[in-house]
């Protein structure tokens, strides 16, 4: 997958984000993807697509953290800027290692995790929902 490139300076909730906080599990930096471990405490720990104890997407982070430390991150957010830039209407899907990329990116065996839909070139209709918390893999 083509990763769009995340400048974490940039990444930016709206005053009417839905957030959560939590633990962070591994090395954590603004924009990426991340999920709920629940086989580790639930910390929070980078997604991946490609990955059956991954996939499920609950948010991207807001900050950076290290292992052990507080980290937030957003759930749903309608103008959210992910810090990259791409094609109005362009479908954000996760990728890899707590990535986001174009859903044209998707490959065979991955999950296909909705991430959000950008409104602008800039700003991103940001939501996970229970869509993306079934297995269902790119056939």
């Amino acid at each position: 997958m083509a990763d769009y490139t995340v400048t974490a300076a940039s990444v930016q909730q709206t005053s009417t984000a839905k957030t959560r906080a939590g633990i962070a599990g591994e090395t954590l930096t603004a924009g990426q993807v991340v999920f709920r471990d629940s086989a580790d405490s639930n910390e929070i720990k980078l997604a991946d697509c490609t990955n059956a104890d991954k996939f499920v997407a609950v948010g991207i982070t807001i900050n950076g953290a290290a292992e052990g430390q507080p980290c937030d991150y957003v759930e749903a957010d309608i103008g959210f800027v992910p810090g990259f830039t791409a094609a109005l209407g362009d479908v954000v899907v996760l990728s890899t290692a707590g990535g986001m990329a174009p859903s044209t990116d998707l490959t065979t065996g991955d999950y296909a995790v909705i991430c959000g839909i950008m409104d602008s070139t800039t700003t991103m209709n940001l939501e996970f929902s229970e869509y993306n918390r079934t297995t269902s893999t790119v056939a």
